[in-house]
């Protein structure tokens, strides 16, 4: 859920050899600010974005697949159809995977790229810290205030949605603190927020990270960081306490990708093995969720982290984007917003629509999406554009100097 504007360039792109060690510096600093638009990794958040939102929308909204068939049968009704049609969406919590590995390989690929010039090259911590509580901090706290006011609504009309849960001050201090599946649960029918408490101590954590690469290098950083993962996953996890070690190999998996691609030639190709190796973790994510969510999110971050490192050579240079990529990139935009607001929505739209009762079409689910989608926009132009403004004026200016 990083921002690609504010972190970086892209990596994918060559870095040429320079002349001096000054020219490596002033050239690797002013590649890491002057980031264009990534539309890869805009069209993966916006897909990311709608996917969760849509996943929740139905469980909003819907009676779900189960209830619906039995009700229905197999009648072909248009409604019948755009019902079944929706069923991948059952898996839509791959959606968070995708948030994880982007966000490493967003936060990690400005870096990467210094250090690819300037092997000495150190993370200023402070400036790091101070520019992501300015790109994170105002819209969850917007977002948070969104959630008690549109939840306070939906708790006037009863029978009150199991979605909502507490929204005193307890709780909302746990949110704002980042401390939600450590010290409390989320906040009000906002159960999308369970993730941010992660991405959160992912940054705290990461100049530790970038610390152990200088030292050990980016691989034996990943080794290491899959073995805490799996200790994380045996001792916290499964007694439902979500920490970021349990998540952290998915995150680190997006980091790694920044870091070879800065080493990579211009022209060099990977194997389009590597897709048919994205699309069979995918396929075991989905199977291994019938079994269980924490097991299925990581295969799909080894498969998406495969699809993300063979798609970035198709974004690079001057290859034409797709229109797909245009239209999702519009999406991936603001894709942070619509993550961080959606459910308050739904819960309140289905309150006001429906007193909370699941419904057996359809088509609302897709109404709420309609509306869901330009409140988001809204969100993002009135709040979460100023925060990206205000976290860029922090960046450290880039000093040219002549070769």
């Amino acid at each position: 859920m990083s921002d690609s504007a504010l972190d970086a360039a892209g990596s994918s792109l060559p870095l040429s050899p320079p002349r001096t060690a000054a020219a490596a510096r002033t050239h690797s600093d002013a590649r890491a600010a002057s980031a264009g638009k990534d539309h890869v990794i805009d069209a993966m958040r916006g897909f990311a974005a709608l996917l969760v939102a849509y996943f929740h929308c139905r469980q909003v909204a819907w009676v779900g697949m189960q209830a619906f068939h039995q009700s229905v049968g197999h009648s072909l009704g248009v409604g019948a159809i755009a019902a079944y049609l929706t069923f991948p969406i059952a898996w839509g919590s791959a959606g968070v995977p995708i948030f994880f590995v982007i966000s490493g390989y967003c936060i990690h690929r400005g870096g990467a790229l210094r250090l690819a010039s300037n092997p000495d090259y150190r993370l200023d911590t402070g400036n790091f810290w101070v520019r992501r509580f300015a790109r994170i901090y105002p819209v969850l706290l917007a977002a948070l205030v969104l959630t008690f006011a549109l939840d306070w609504f939906s708790l006037q009309l009863p029978p009150v949605s199991h979605k909502i849960r507490e929204i005193g001050w307890q709780s909302f201090v746990v949110n704002l603190l980042s401390l939600q599946g450590v010290a409390g649960k989320t906040y009000g029918s906002n159960g999308a927020l369970w993730t941010l408490s992660l991405e959160v101590q992912f940054y705290a954590i990461y100049p530790l990270l970038f610390a152990l690469r200088r030292r050990i290098g980016m691989t034996s950083v990943l080794a290491i960081v899959a073995v805490v993962n799996v200790i994380s996953a045996y001792v916290l996890e499964r007694h439902d306490i979500q920490f970021f070690t349990s998540y952290w190999f998915s995150w680190t998996l997006g980091a790694w990708i920044a870091d070879a691609r800065t080493r990579r030639a211009s022209d060099a190709r990977s194997s389009i093995w590597l897709y048919v190796l994205a699309a069979a973790f995918i396929v075991l994510g989905c199977v291994a969720f019938h079994f269980g969510q924490y097991g299925a999110f990581q295969l799909w971050a080894v498969g998406f982290a495969f699809y993300l490192y063979k798609a970035l050579e198709r974004g690079s240079g001057n290859q034409r984007e797709t229109f797909g990529t245009r239209w999702l990139s519009r999406f991936g935009d603001f894709s942070f917003s619509l993550y961080l607001i959606h459910l308050p929505i739904f819960v309140l739209l289905s309150s006001l629509l429906f007193r909370s009762s699941l419904q057996m079409s359809i088509w609302p689910s897709f109404g709420y999406m309609l509306v869901a989608v330009p409140v988001a926009y809204v969100f993002y132009r009135l709040v979460e554009l100023p925060a990206m403004k205000w976290s860029a004026s922090f960046k450290p200016k880039t000093v040219r100097k002549p070769v």
